[in-house]
């Protein structure tokens, strides 16, 4: 069975930093890509940042450009999402997402993706 776990959200202020995991299992890690998305209140779930582990590959939106940055541990089956310079508009419930193979720059079209998980909150005050 295929699982994603998010974990690492939480409150931060402005300028903060924080690290979101996604602990998978049930898959060949190294034949997936990861991809991390967010949802804002009253707002559509939108592309963040994704990683490709047959290339090495990885996408960022520009919203988040220059201050986020994602990586795996392979051994570890677990994709991160190091989060600097948060601010009040990256407040939002991320979740991360799992399709077979590499991504290109479609990776922001969700139903491309087979798996998601349960979705962790972050919260950036001002």
């Amino acid at each position: 069975e295929v699982q994603l776990v998010e974990s690492g959200g939480g409150s931060v202020q402005a300028g903060g930093s924080l690290r979101l995991s996604c602990a998978t299992s049930g898959f060949t890690f190294d034949e997936y890509s990861i991809a991390w998305f967010r949802q804002a209140p009253g707002k559509e779930r939108e592309g963040v940042s994704s990683i490709s582990h047959t290339n090495g590959r990885t996408y960022y939106s520009n919203s988040v450009k220059g201050r986020f940055t994602i990586s795996s541990d392979n051994a570890k089956k677990t994709t991160y999402l190091q989060m600097n310079s948060l601010e009040p508009e990256d407040t939002a419930v991320y979740y991360c997402a799992a399709v077979f193979g590499a991504l290109n720059r479609l990776w922001v079209l969700q139903d491309k993706y087979d798996s998601w998980g349960q979705g962790t909150q972050v919260t950036v005050s001002s």
